[in-house]
């Protein structure tokens, strides 16, 4: 049975941090955060705002523009990479919130990666489980501003929250995937809890700059597909220098990889979400349009989907 994506959804907070406020903290200069990541202001919940609320909302926006009810949604997948607590994970309050009583709520503590793994499962359960909800929310904010603030690592993530219907019909149609993972480099993107995010920046740009392309090769070769065919890039969005990358190894134009970063910085595994949320409203896809999916993040894990409108 074929998987397809239904809609997407959303969710921003309200209160906006730009450069010139974070590099008044940092001792830098506003123009040289926007230099390194190509961010120029980012998003930070309220601290009564908690994962689980965010991604409530962006459920809720997902599903109302898919005209599909909580009721019909027969499994949830939520991804987080920055939850309060060890357990519950936020899927089972998400499920609570949206009034989806006894509906299996499976947790994906996934950072980065999280949401492209939720789509890829769900391509595969839906033929199960109907509609499958995909949610990604992160409060990254909590997680780098904690004093002192890392230059490396504060002006660079955001928080947010993206959501993901997916179920047996849709306007777009989920293809294939392919989803890997390297436990060697662990330590080089990792979040202990009660420590600071600790980042070997070096590493993890060379890895993702290495694997990511080498994943959408691998779909695109797979399915008989050139990277000039493809429509749209739907990428996590870690890095405009890393997006930038990705767009020559595979020589296709930058212009073809969608990108909100600069409004909104790392939002972790919500990103993809998010920029395929804003996507889908303007322009959204058009009748033949192949579209690609791909993220990296830490464990190392990392991927791509591809999908036909």
């Amino acid at each position: 049975m074929v998987a397809a994506i239904r809609g997407f959804g959303a969710y921003l907070p309200s209160r906006v941090v730009t450069n010139a406020e974070l590099a008044a903290r940092l001792d830098c200069e506003a123009g040289w955060i926007l230099d390194v990541s190509g961010i120029e202001e980012r998003r930070y919940a309220a601290p009564e705002q908690s994962v689980a609320s965010m991604g409530v909302a962006a459920a809720q926006q997902c599903l109302e523009g898919a005209g599909v009810k909580a009721s019909d949604v027969g499994m949830l997948l939520v991804s987080s990479g920055s939850s309060q607590r060890r357990f519950p994970g936020p899927a089972s309050e998400i499920a609570y919130a949206l009034s989806m009583d006894g509906v299996p709520a499976i947790d994906l503590p996934i950072a980065s990666a999280g949401s492209l793994f939720g789509i890829a499962l769900a391509r595969q359960l839906s033929a199960i489980h109907g509609n499958i909800l995909v949610i990604a929310s992160e409060k990254m904010s909590a997680v780098v501003s904690c004093e002192p603030l890392e230059r490396g690592v504060a002006p660079l993530f955001g928080d947010g929250a993206g959501a993901c219907l997916i179920g047996t019909e849709g306007p777009v149609r989920i293809v294939d995937s392919v989803l890997h993972s390297d436990g060697a480099f662990a330590q080089d993107l990792r979040l202990e809890f009660g420590a600071p995010l600790e980042m070997n920046g070096r590493s993890v740009i060379l890895q993702a700059s290495r694997k990511i392309p080498s994943a959408i090769g691998e779909l695109l070769e797979r399915n008989e597909k050139s990277a000039s065919a493809v429509e749209v890039f739907l990428m996590h969005q870690a890095n405009q220098n890393l997006m930038d990358r990705v767009a020559r190894a595979l020589n296709v134009g930058a212009d073809r990889f969608y990108s909100n970063i600069r409004r909104y910085g790392n939002t972790s595994s919500a990103s993809m979400l998010i920029a395929a949320a804003e996507w889908w409203r303007d322009p959204g896809p058009s009748p033949g349009d192949l579209i690609c999916f791909a993220a990296f993040g830490a464990g190392f894990h990392w991927g791509a989907l591809l999908l036909i409108a």
